[in-house]
C-alpha cells in the first residue's frame, strides 16, 4: 500500500519537500486533535461544575425545624432557677437528690407555678 521511501536514494532536495509536507501533515493532524481535546475537556469541566452545583445543594443546611417550645416539669428546690423539662440526661442536682432518697415527684412543678412563671416572663419582656 505504502511504497517503502529509501531515504538513502533520495537527494537533499526531495528530502526537503518531504520534511514540509510531513510537517503540513503533523500541523493538520495535531491541530485536529487538540480542537478534540478542548472539545472533551469542556465538556468535563460542564459535568465537573454540574455535579458540584448538586453537591453543594446537598450540602446546603436546612433551616431547622421548629420545635414546640418544652416548659420545665421539675425543678430543684435548693436553686429554683434550675429546671428540668424531663427530656435528656437528668441533671446533676436531682440525680443526687434521687440517690438520697428522694422521689422524683417530690420536685414537680405544679401547673399553678408554671402558668405564674410564664406571666411573669411576658411581664418582664413586655417592660423591656
Amino acid at each position: 500500500m505504502h511504497k517503502k521511501i529509501d531515504l538513502d536514494a533520495m537527494s537533499v532536495d526531495e528530502m526537503w519537500k518531504l520534511h514540509e509536507q510531513i510537517g503540513q501533515v503533523l500541523s493538520v493532524r495535531l491541530t485536529s486533535e487538540k480542537r478534540e481535546l478542548e472539545k472533551r475537556l469542556a465538556q468535563l469541566r460542564r459535568e465537573n461544575e454540574m455535579h458540584s452545583a448538586s453537591t453543594e445543594q446537598l450540602a446546603m443546611p436546612r433551616e431547622r425545624r421548629k420545635y414546640p417550645r418544652v416548659y420545665p416539669k421539675y425543678r430543684n428546690p435548693k436553686e429554683p432557677s434550675e429546671t428540668w423539662s424531663g427530656r435528656g440526661k437528668q441533671p446533676r442536682w436531682l440525680t443526687a437528690a434521687l440517690k438520697t432518697g428522694h422521689k422524683i415527684e417530690e420536685f414537680m412543678i405544679n401547673k399553678a407555678d408554671i402558668n405564674e412563671e410564664g406571666a411573669r416572663r411576658r411581664r418582664a419582656r413586655a417592660v423591656s
